[in-house]
């Protein structure tokens, strides 16, 4: 399997995201500019100009219409996909972690971190379907509890918000109220700081990745933990096969800490797991540096990773991928 390496951005990758039908991959960086590639061939279709901080995070709607991107210069902005034009601009007093629309794209949660005397916030903003109706207000703010929440998401029926983050607690909001409804087990749950999140296909299950290198599975809605991977290194991101049993890794130390280890590529690999038997099937190396995101195309016959390196790698699994057998 040989990666198709796409070099489009100059700083470290921070977010990757495929659209509904899986001939689109949205990769976000630290370097301003979201891009748009074509996912079978990495080729860059083009990129959207307008944010001046780094991009954290980005979503697609399910008709590849609209883009929504959250960055460090305090926004969160609204794309037309087709022609990279701004549609609105959603500006916050601190920077934007996370952002997700809600099934049918009326809805988008997103967060943002702590800031001078602001506390990390969940916020939930109304989606016009036409832009030129868009308003700034807030459906639903929950002032957050303390650190920064990386990763809020959309439970099933866009009745729950889950949210993690940096005091390593995974919570359970109610939409309607902004109430909490549960927390995650200190016992079971994570020790360190959770650094990403990302739900089934079906949004029974999710899986959550910690810097206390270890990703653990999830029950979306009794918040029941499933299952445990241990690696040997923090975990940055993670993603989950929508066709077969797997659960894939990616991280490496801090970019800061990279320095004061052996430079050897293998370091910085995507692990395989088996999602039931909880075992490493298989890794895949290539990034200089830690891998920061990571996503699997919806078809599930091909992944990307991008790493501190500035490189966005999309894999097409060979034929065998698709009969490994523990």
């Amino acid at each position: 399997m040989r990666p198709i390496l796409m070099k489009g951005h100059e700083r470290p990758l921070t977010f990757l995201k495929y659209n509904r039908d899986g001939d689109l991959l949205f990769s976000c960086a630290k370097d301003h500019t979201p891009t748009v590639w074509f996912a079978d061939n990495g080729e860059r279709l083009g990129t959207y100009r307008g944010h001046n901080g780094a991009v954290w995070t980005c979503d697609v709607s399910r008709d590849s219409m609209r883009l929504i991107t959250g960055s460090a210069d305090q926004t969160v902005k609204l794309w037309n996909v087709q022609k990279g034009t701004q549609l609105y601009t959603f500006n916050f007093g601190s920077p934007a972690r996370s952002v997700e629309f809600a099934i049918g794209d009326k809805l988008a949660v997103i967060t943002t971190d702590p800031f001078m005397e602001l506390t990390s916030a969940i916020h939930v903003k109304r989606i016009a379907g036409d832009s030129t109706e868009q308003t700034e207000e807030s459906v639903l703010v929950i002032k957050g509890p303390q650190g920064r929440i990386n990763r809020a998401v959309w439970g099933p029926l866009n009745r729950t918000i889950i949210s993690a983050g940096e005091d390593a607690v995974i919570r359970i909001w109610d939409f309607e109220t902004g109430k909490l409804l549960k927390e995650s087990d200190k016992e079971s749950g994570h020790k360190k700081t959770i650094t990403s999140l990302t739900k089934a296909a079906d949004g029974s299950h999710f899986l959550s990745g910690s810097l206390d290198k270890s990703a653990k599975l999830w029950d979306t809605r009794t918040l029941t933990l499933i299952k445990t991977y241990s690696t040997e290194r923090p975990v940055n991101a993670v993603a989950m096969s929508p066709l077969l049993d797997h659960v894939v890794l990616g991280g490496g130390q801090d970019a800061s800490a990279v320095t004061t280890t052996d430079h050897r590529a293998g370091k910085f690999e995507a692990k395989f797991y088996d999602k039931i038997l909880q075992e490493e099937i298989g890794g895949v190396k290539g990034h200089f540096g830690p891998i920061n995101a990571l996503a699997f195309n919806p078809d599930g016959k091909s992944c990307s990773s991008g790493g501190e390196d500035g490189y966005v790698r999309l894999h097409h699994f060979d034929p065998d991928y698709f009969n490994i057998k523990i």
